[in-house]
Parts: C-alpha cells; sequence; structure tokens
C-alpha cells in the first residue's frame, strides 16, 4: 500500500530538491536503506552511487555531505509522525487517551510494506531508533538549529507537551516530559533488541514496552 502524502522539508537540508526528480528520490529512498543495512559510520555516498547506478558527484548536487542526509531522513520520520499523530486524535477528546494513543504510535512498528510515495516507513522507523540521536549530537548542533532543522522533532515534542498539559494543567515540566517519552520509546526499543540487561524486558514485546511507558508517564502526571 502507497500513502500519497508529501512532507515540505526545510531548503537549508539539500543544495538541490530530491524530490525533483527521479534521481533524487532514488538518492534518499536507497540512502535511508543502505543506511539501515551498513549503519551510518559506514555509510558513504561512493557506496551509495554505486548502489543506484550514478557517480557521486550527481549525490553530491543534491546533498552536501552524509549528515546532510541523514538529518533529512530524520526530519521526514518526525513529520510524518507528527501527521500520522494528528490524524490518530482528530477524534479524541479525552487528554489520558489521547497520550495512550501516541505512546502506542511511538511504539508500534509500522508495516514493512507500508511506502509514502518514495520513502518506506519501515525503514524510516528504524533509522529513527538506530541513528537519529546521530542528527543532533554533533558540534553543529547550535548552528543547524538556528536554522530550524531540528523543527519538526520541536513541534512534536510541542504537539504532545500540549497534551500533557491538557491531561494536567498543573504539570511543571511538559515540555521535558514530552521529548523524554519520544527518546525512550526509541531507546527502550533498541536495547530490548540489542542490549536486554538494560529494561526488564528480555525479548522486545511492544505490549509490554507501551504499559511501561504508560506507567511512567501517568505516574507522573497523577503526582
Amino acid at each position: 500500500m502507497q500513502l500519497d502524502i508529501r512532507i515540505k522539508m526545510n531548503e537549508k537540508l539539500y543544495l538541490r530538491n530530491p524530490e525533483d526528480s527521479v534521481v533524487g528520490k532514488r538518492i534518499v529512498s536507497q540512502g535511508l536503506i543502505l543506511i539501515n543495512k551498513l549503519g551510518f559510520e559506514d555509510f558513504t555516498f561512493k557506496k551509495l552511487a554505486k548502489e543506484i547506478e550514478t557517480t557521486e558527484a550527481t549525490i553530491y548536487r543534491y546533498f552536501e555531505n552524509k549528515h546532510r542526509l541523514l538529518v533529512y531522513l530524520t526530519t521526514w520520520w518526525w513529520s510524518f509522525l507528527e501527521y500520522k499523530v494528528t490524524i490518530s486524535l482528530n477524534n479524541i477528546t479525552d487528554p489520558q487517551t489521547k497520550l495512550k494513543t501516541i505512546i502506542t504510535l511511538l511504539v508500534s512498528e509500522p508495516d514493512k510494506n507500508q511506502k509514502t510515495d518514495y520513502i518506506k516507513e519501515y525503514e524510516a522507523y528504524n533509522l529513527v531508533k538506530w541513528e537519529s540521536s546521530k542528527a543532533y549530537l554533533t558540534r553543529s548542533v547550535t548552528k543547524d538549529n538556528k536554522d530550524r532543522l531540528f523543527k519538526p522533532y520541536k513541534d512534536l515534542c510541542g504537539y504532545i507537551s500540549a497534551i500533557i498539559k491538557e491531561y494536567n494543567p498543573k504539570y511543571k515540566h511538559p515540555n521535558s516530559l514530552a521529548s523524554t517519552l519520544l527518546e525512550m520509546s526509541h531507546a527502550q526499543k533498541f536495547f530490548m533488541e540489542n542490549l536486554p540487561l538494560l529494561t526488564d524486558t528480555p525479548q522486545p514485546d511492544d505490549k509490554k514496552l507501551i504499559q511501561f511507558l504508560e506507567h511512567l508517564v501517568f505516574s507522573v502526571l497523577k503526582n
């Protein structure tokens, strides 16, 4: 199944808009898959050029470096996730139900066959789980932030924060809780799959992770 959803990306993420050409879309879609396959550290534009049968120079006409491509891909996911959250909460009025719905969306893996235009949701989800912190844990984070490269991530945090305040208007740390929830949903999933001694769930189990995050969020908010 393919969804026809277009997400407007920050123009400072690229040198040439990849959505404007077939080769640009292949750079993004196959770059995503190759990063997941090799890991960001071992991924290079040279390897991507070979994979899609083009030249490194062609890829560099679209993206300044591989870090910009990584930020582009993670930003796409956060924008898409905000869209999914907004749609899912459209007919829900109860803030507790809203928060539970958000937690389920954060934890649940997308269908492997689901595709949004030229990007596979499942691949984007896995990229964020493995590589998203590398998008902002850099010495250029201040400049990148001034260029609003992380706006979709902050917008999603702000959206969740607003619902937290809706649930408990007196809670003093809604932004911190929102960002913690986002980070923890992926970190705990990663730990369950790769470093199980850092969790209380020896095997990957979305249901138990959802229960843990709900317990964490509502225990804090009710106190």
